[in-house]
């Protein structure tokens, strides 16, 4: 009598020289009903992982620290048909939860930098890290556009325009996947979340989306779109519910377009106990069994988090509520993935050699480094900077200096924090129990750390903290949800301490220059932890007044996940840097852009607000309302998408378009000229704006169609070439349905989204096709 291993490794299924559409039917033509629905669980690898594995068959853990890792394999092999599984984590910005891994600037920090080919090798690092540990799949790019800066997760998004976002998510899908998922270095993208989950109520996270399938495909959708386009193997369902349909069971989204007009393939996975929401909290299924049929019928591949599922699909397969047809569509679609990235071959388990070889390397730390220099925007700037001194470096890494010592007091509550500065989804934020204090102190540095590392030999670094932002209490609505999942605690605000004032003032009044770094904490940023004000919260209001009246020159460095209000006390300041969580290397980033060893080139990929009653102030509102203010305040932003300054000036001219008359299918071609004025190199982000001058229907005023980068040289001119694709000139109509309306367009090239100097330039798309 043969053995089930032996008979294993004669089954067509386990023999690598098979086409995979043959090996995936072969498998799933031995399971049971039972396996299968195993295979569509992910659940949580902190739990009972014989249970798991050998008891629900799970398909996917998410959360496996390494040795649970092996562990999980072990028992695998243990099971009838040995099908290996998808190791999953959020690996956010960096591999989030490994001690020493490289933690990159957040999404939005990302987004500053308008330059996919370094988000790509960002993105890169990131994958060949992450698959030494044994995981498969990360749960990123974030494709959402932020709307409400109150809500928690803006931090995770590219910023406010479909464009850019579409632009960086592809750049960093390519990095995550490689050259393909045979790659042992490649793992897997997920584009979430799947769609409209960011359009909030109030800023509130997981609210209801008020939103029509046209607003849907208008500003939403495209950024996905986009990402089935570069690829992406896997979407992640958002929370929220659609016209009082829960994503999750939402068959026009996930059927009709995604899988049907867009020709996806790939995986969808809820995000965490979607199904188990629908019963517990959004109350539109009765039971398990309800929800398990629902989410089934709707699409869904991979149910996150929901064991309940287990046993719910199986009793509606039983009852003849669910056509197991249907849970063979979704695991023939998982089974897929599995042989693509060559599973059954190779597991890939942790690797402790590779580790030692990729994991926070000199090459990963340098383009991270690239990445937080990049990533700082300079707002304002009144001829402080940069500073005098750090004109260019020394042979050890330091500013030069002039020969005249100075003194800079770095100071503020952010100054020296490094969980500030990694921001969400790192060590400290809290998803994971293993770091409760962070990645390792060392490899982080801070603003303080950074001035210390490479001020001139002879200029005195001092500190001094100067006020508190807030501190954490419990929820007194109990430690868990209804899921058994723990409440996030509360956020209070801290007083002002009179004394920590006092010794900030007088370490001001000491000094030559001030570098006041502020901004928010992790309390205040990720799931669950949107913010009803936009206000800096604790003493540092205050503590920005005291530092400003001292009349020494005070340099604002905003360390926070999303954009503040910030009142005049901070406008005051002689220069303001956004740097939003700069990563490992975000101290030293800031630094060097002070002391002038590096160029000023971010651009905001998010607008500003004056107040939080301005709210929603991106920049592509719809054109049509009285006014253009309220009785009260503007409602021009303090600072617009695409904004940020150099250290020089750069003069725009000539902008002409090639042909004034395009075709659909044709390219608008246009040449715009750029000067150095000034006496520094600058790194110029053109940015290219398109306006339908007439539209069928109401729509944006501009909108970001193309943008370049460019070197321009002190006193250089240089002849910058632009392309936009006349398909993007583009509405979607009174149906729904995405069209190039024939007429006169504007071309729009400038600095930013307000620049009051761009420039114009007419063209005309025709109603015929070239040939």
């Amino acid at each position: 009598m043969t053995s089930p291993q032996s008979d294993l490794r004669t089954a067509p299924y386990t023999n690598p020289a098979l086409p995979i559409p043959a090996r995936v039917e072969d498998l799933l033509h031995r399971m049971t009903l039972e396996e299968k629905v195993g295979q569509m669980l992910q659940l949580d690898a902190r739990g009972d992982l014989e249970d798991l594995v050998t008891g629900k068959l799970v398909g996917s853990l998410l959360h496996a620290s390494p040795e649970r890792i092996h562990e999980a394999r072990t028992l695998v092999l243990t099971t009838r048909l040995q099908i290996p599984l998808l190791m999953a984590d959020d690996c956010i910005h960096g591999h989030s939860f490994w001690p020493g891994a490289t933690i990159f600037p957040t999404q939005l920090a990302m987004g500053c930098t308008w330059d996919t080919a370094l988000v790509e090798r960002g993105a890169r690092a990131t994958a060949v890290e992450v698959a030494s540990t044994g995981l498969h799949w990360t749960f990123s790019p974030v494709l959402c556009i932020s709307r409400d800066l109150r809500w928690g997760r803006v931090n995770e998004t590219f910023g406010e325009d479909p464009h850019l976002i579409g632009a960086l998510g592809k750049a960093m899908i390519r990095g995550y996947q490689g050259n393909g998922l045979t790659d042992p270095t490649a793992i897997l993208a997920t584009a979430k979340h799947f769609a409209g989950y960011s359009e909030t109520q109030g800023g509130r996270d997981a609210s209801e989306a008020d939103l029509s399938r046209r607003k849907l495909r208008s500003w939403f959708l495209p950024p996905f779109q986009e990402a089935v386009e570069a690829g992406c193997r896997t979407f992640m369902l958002g929370y929220q519910a659609i016209d009082g349909v829960p994503i999750t069971a939402n068959k026009w989204l996930l059927n009709e377009v995604l899988r049907g007009e867009w020709g996806f393939t790939g995986t969808l996975v809820t995000d965490w106990d979607n199904v188990g929401r629908m019963v517990w909290e959004q109350k539109v299924c009765e039971d398990y069994v309800h929800a398990a049929t629902v989410a089934v019928e709707a699409g869904n591949d991979l149910v996150m988090t929901t064991p309940q599922f287990f046993d719910g699909a199986q009793q509606a397969v039983r009852r003849g509520d669910l056509d197991e047809s249907l849970i063979d569509d979704a695991v023939r679609r998982l089974l897929t993935l599995k042989f693509e990235l060559g599973l059954f071959e190779d597991p890939r388990v942790p690797d402790a050699e590779q580790q030692a070889k990729v994991i926070g390397s000199p090459e990963h730390t340098a383009i991270n480094l690239d990445m937080a220099r990049r990533s700082l925007v300079l707002l304002t700037n009144d001829g402080t900077l940069p500073l005098e001194g750090g004109l260019n470096a020394s042979g050890n890494g330091r500013a030069a200096g002039t020969g005249r010592p100075r003194t800079i007091a770095v100071i503020g509550p952010n100054a020296d924090d490094q969980h500030a500065q990694l921001g969400d989804w790192a060590g400290a934020s809290g998803q994971v129990p293993w770091l409760p204090d962070g990645h390792p102190r060392h490899l982080t540095s801070t603003v303080l750390d950074g001035f210390r590392a490479i001020a001139p030999e002879d200029w005195t670094v001092s500190h001094a903290r100067g006020a508190d932002i807030g501190h954490l209490v419990p929820d007194p609505a109990g430690p868990t949800y209804v899921d058994g999942q723990p409440r996030p605690p509360l956020f209070v605000p801290a007083g002002t301490d009179e004394q920590m004032l006092q010794e900030a003032v007088a370490t001001a009044r000491d000094a030559d220059y001030v570098v006041a770094v502020i901004g928010d904490t992790v309390a205040l940023a990720g799931e669950t932890k949107s913010t009803a004000t936009l206000e800096l919260q604790g003493g540092q209001i205050e503590l920005v007044e005291r530092l400003v009246e001292t009349g020494v020159p005070v340099v604002l460095v905003l360390v926070q996940s999303k954009p503040s209000v910030l009142p005049q006390a901070v406008l005051d300041a002689a220069a303001i840097i956004e740097a939003f969580n700069p990563g490992m290397q975000g101290g030293r980033a800031v630094a060097e852009l002070v002391l002038g060893l590096i160029e000023p080139a971010g651009r905001l990929p998010i607008s500003f607000a004056r107040h939080a009653g301005q709210l929603p102030i991106y920049y592509n509102q719809v054109r049509g309302q009285h006014g253009d203010r309220y009785a009260d305040l503007s409602q021009d932003p303090l600072f617009a998408f695409g904004e940020g300054l150099s250290y020089t000036t750069v003069d725009y001219t000539d902008l002409r378009v090639i042909s004034e008359t395009v075709t659909a299918d044709g390219r608008v071609e246009a040449k715009v000229t750029l000067t150095n004025t000034g006496t520094r190199p600058a790194l110029e982000t053109v940015q290219a704006y398109v306006a339908d001058t007439v539209t069928s229907v109401t729509w944006a005023e501009r909108e970001l169609k193309s943008f370049t980068q460019v070197q321009v040289m002190p006193g250089e001119s240089v002849e910058v070439d632009l392309s936009v694709p006349a398909r993007s000139c583009s509405i979607v109509d009174q149906h729904g349905q995405r069209i190039v309306e024939p007429g006169s367009f504007e071309l729009l090239v400038g600095r930013h989204s307000r620049d009051p100097q761009m420039l114009s330039a007419r063209f005309r798309v025709s109603s015929t096709c070239g040939k």
